[in-house]
């Protein structure tokens, strides 16, 4: 199979398979790019995440387009976020055109309920697996946990999170560095 029908078939399943957004991607982006294809580490997912909330628009898109550039160019971002992409334009006109007829029925209520019960397991499973490549010191403990405080209790922006936890980072390990206290990564 070409590596570009490749690229593009494996995003779209990822587009397929992802409810609940962005943060409901993680866990597959991770299994499938990560474990399956090797075609970025973890550190790497989890640094293109980041930056993904970062920019303007959608998590999921941005991420692909990251990582399909990373793997193949400027070609392979734009069908990682073509594949990412479409299954949804699909869904999504089908499910507009029939849901408005279904919405009230009980039992299509019932099924999007358990499908966001998954989509928070889902979620709480990649956190955990990323947080043990990431959170590796002393530092990067404290750069967490500020961050999640910070999120949950004061509802600061995730961009503003991510800047501040980036800057705090290299100021840390400059510091550790000067003091000769360790190596720089």
């Amino acid at each position: 199979m070409s590596i570009y029908l490749d690229l593009f078939l494996t995003f779209a399943k990822m587009g397929v398979c992802t409810f609940g957004g962005g943060y409901a991607m993680l866990p597959i982006l991770q299994r499938e790019v990560v474990e399956k294809k090797g075609w970025a580490t973890n550190e790497e997912l989890t640094d293109y995440y980041a930056i993904g909330q970062c920019t303007p628009g959608i998590i999921a898109v941005n991420t692909a387009t990251f990582i399909g550039y990373k793997y193949k160019g400027v070609p392979g971002g734009i069908l990682a976020t073509l594949g990412v992409v479409a299954p949804s334009i699909v869904i999504i006109t089908v499910i507009a055109a029939f849901l408005t007829n279904f919405a009230d029925i009980p039992v299509v209520q019932h099924a999007l309920v358990g499908v966001n019960a998954c989509v928070v397991a889902l979620i709480a499973s990649s956190v955990i697996k990323l947080g043990k490549s990431t959170v590796k010191d002393a530092v990067t403990a404290a750069i967490f946990l500020a961050a999640l405080m910070l999120a949950f209790f004061v509802g600061l922006s995730p961009v503003i999170l991510i800047v501040c936890a980036g800057v705090v980072g290299y100021v840390a390990r400059r510091l550790v560095k000067l003091s000769g206290g360790g190596a720089e990564k």
